[in-house]
């Protein structure tokens, strides 16, 4: 056998339903997954943002039967045919996961159904985007059991949980791109291989410009909701990049509970303009806890732009990740 692995020893593979046809997901495969995937008869996978095997439905009990494996005509790419147990390969709770047609506006149309409610298989939940008006809207993603035992607290706290999980994914993403240089395949690890702290605070300066012009009416692409996401989604990016090249731990500077803080915190403009000058002030030093200090400031005007938006404070984050899957660079 002559498969040819990628640099990092992977190989992608599409899984294929063996009745319907239907593509249910791709994932990458190293040796070790694919011997275990044959040996086993049932699909393994490597995971790059955790960096370990894992077997799918290891936690939902969705497992895949192997049928049969197909390698292309280059050695390197793979074809599983697989029969779905449990009806759903999507962690979101589909069947398939490309669940979603990319309309020509750039939305998505959700084109199924889903198959499993993932809080209660996995105990978070990624919704389905929509526009929101506060909070409280967004409390509807916690799931009855936490609404039930705490109510508004209680859901307040699942809808913080869903931002730490999104965010620190990210910032974990970030720092293996940041310790594996994949330069090639990546400008982000391209960006934090450089490890120019000047750089990235100008990039920084800039979306937090665009930001406060999509709020301020100045700055459009599309409307308000739409650029608000893609103009908080970048300002977090960079954030997330200052943070990843100052080597500071997820738990000194805690952006979830920043952002929260900005989006439930009625903020006026003049304050704001307060507040981005001081972020970018304090992001321009060295010193760890100014350091700490631009970023929390830098997150809550992130969360204050979604709340005067009418959006969850969710979607930047969702955004971002969103877009980091499509790269390939987080399962």
């Amino acid at each position: 056998m002559t498969l040819r692995f990628d640099r990092q020893g992977l190989m992608p593979a599409v899984i294929q339903d063996d009745e319907s046809n239907e593509v249910l997901m791709v994932a990458f495969m190293n040796e070790e997954a694919l011997r275990l995937t044959r040996e086993t008869g049932y699909t393994h996978f490597y995971s790059r943002s955790r960096q370990k095997i894992w077997r799918k439905g290891e936690h939902s009990g969705h497992r895949q039967q192997v049928r049969a494996i197909f390698v292309n005509c280059e050695e390197n790419s793979l074809l599983i045919r697989v029969v779905q147990e449990g009806g759903a390969a999507c962690h979101e709770g589909y069947r398939s996961c490309y669940y979603r047609r990319l309309l020509p506006d750039d939305r998505y149309e959700v084109v199924a159904s889903r198959v499993f409610d993932p809080v209660a298989v996995y105990g978070h939940s990624t919704p389905q985007r929509q526009p929101v008006t506060d909070l409280q809207q967004s409390q509807q993603e916690a799931s009855p059991e936490e609404v039930s035992r705490g109510g508004k607290a209680g859901a307040d706290e699942a809808v913080s949980r869903q931002l730490e999980t999104l965010l620190r994914q990210l910032y974990t993403a970030y720092q293996y791109l940041r310790d594996h240089d994949l330069s090639e395949q990546s400008h982000t690890s391209r960006l934090l291989q450089e490890h120019s702290p000047t750089y990235l605070l100008g990039r920084l300066a800039d979306e937090l410009q665009e930001l406060m012009g999509v709020l301020q009416g100045t700055h459009r692409h599309r409307d308000l909701q739409a650029d608000t996401i893609l103009e908080g989604s970048q300002v977090g990016y960079w954030l997330l990049l200052l943070a990843t090249t100052h080597r500071l731990p997820y738990e000194e500077f805690l952006p979830h509970q920043a952002l929260l803080a900005g989006y439930q915190q009625a903020v006026g403009e003049e304050q704001a303009v307060e507040q981005q000058q001081a972020c970018l002030s304090a992001l321009a030093t060295a010193e760890p806890p100014r350091l700490v200090e631009g970023l929390r400031l830098g997150f809550a005007l992130i969360g204050r732009a979604c709340a005067l938006a009418g959006l969850s404070p969710l979607e930047p984050a969702r955004d971002d990740l969103e877009q980091m899957r499509r790269k390939g660079l987080v399962s």
